[in-house]
């Protein structure tokens, strides 16, 4: 997203055209991807490789993440995003550390006693989206309270560049989260690795994170053959409605935050001061050049 396009007090005429939500045929999607799901079923670690090099134009021939890259990664983020990384999962730790409870045991009636426990989920998959900006601050809400809650192993999945990596500011945050596991596979091939296994990728029990139109799609068929999802998250959409006293700098951030989970996503400012819109316009502007 280099730029807004504004359009200055449009004729109702326009509107239908103006919110029209991007999409793709259903019937065609859904083929698609069953194709990829059954293609990662059959042939694991082959179908992946072949699906990465068709939709991601990267010839792999390992995609699980060395310790070596991983311990890379901790060079190439700044100092300054290591920081602002480091405030946030204080935070968040704190938020979800504070949902932990004792077992509390109930005596109903004599010699009948009930309680609630909590039982972490054993094996878990995180897919982080990485196309147009990498969501590391998925990895920090989804990682943090898997490993709080006692999963014994929590798998990420994120699409490579063409270069065959992923940015290492995604599995920085991971290490930093406890995450080992990680492999550059994107896609709905990425969700049938995490629903079915391979030889390289664990099956796991649930698989949570947002993604594009397949990746939801994927999800979606994969919780009705016995594994878990969190919510079809994506693709995502926001409004903003301001006026002349918002602050344009917040503004553009909410706009961006949705923005960069893909081109399918759609973003939307309504303001009743075109100044509004020039300065937003200005703060995208900037906030992409920092990313």
């Amino acid at each position: 997203m280099a730029s807004m396009k504004i359009y200055n007090n449009p004729g109702r005429e326009q509107w239908p055209e103006l919110i029209q939500r991007p999409g793709i045929q259903y019937d065609d999607l859904e083929k698609k991807v069953r194709k990829i799901l059954r293609q990662v079923k059959t042939k694991g670690d082959k179908a992946i490789k072949k699906l990465t090099a068709e939709l991601d134009g990267c010839k792999l021939k390992k995609f699980e993440v060395t310790k070596e890259e991983i311990a890379r990664s901790s060079a190439e983020v700044s100092e300054s995003l290591k920081q602002a990384i480091g405030i946030a999962y204080t935070n968040i730790e704190k938020f979800h550390r504070a949902q932990q409870e004792e077992v509390k045991i109930i005596e109903t009636m004599p010699g009948v006693t009930c309680w609630r426990r909590s039982v972490a989920i054993e094996k878990v998959g995180l897919y982080i989206p990485g196309g147009s900006a990498p969501l590391f601050s998925t990895v920090l809400m989804l990682g943090i309270p898997a490993s709080l809650a006692g999963c014994k192993e929590i798998i990420l999945c994120t699409p490579p560049s063409k270069d065959g990596q992923i940015d290492p500011v995604i599995s920085y945050t991971a290490s930093i989260c406890g995450i080992t596991k990680i492999f550059k596979i994107g896609g709905a091939q990425a969700i049938a690795a995490m629903a079915y296994g391979t030889d390289t990728v664990p099956k796991v029990f649930k698989i949570m994170g947002p993604g594009n139109q397949f990746v939801t799609l994927a999800k979606q068929i994969v919780q009705e053959q016995s594994v878990a999802i969190d919510m079809p998250a994506g693709p995502s959409e926001v409004l903003v409605i301001a006026d002349k006293t918002a602050n344009a700098s917040f503004v553009a951030a909410d706009l961006l935050s949705q923005a960069e989970h893909g081109p399918d996503s759609q973003v939307m400012l309504v303001t009743t001061d075109l100044q509004m819109a020039a300065d937003v316009q200005e703060q995208l502007r900037t906030q992409i050049k920092q990313l």
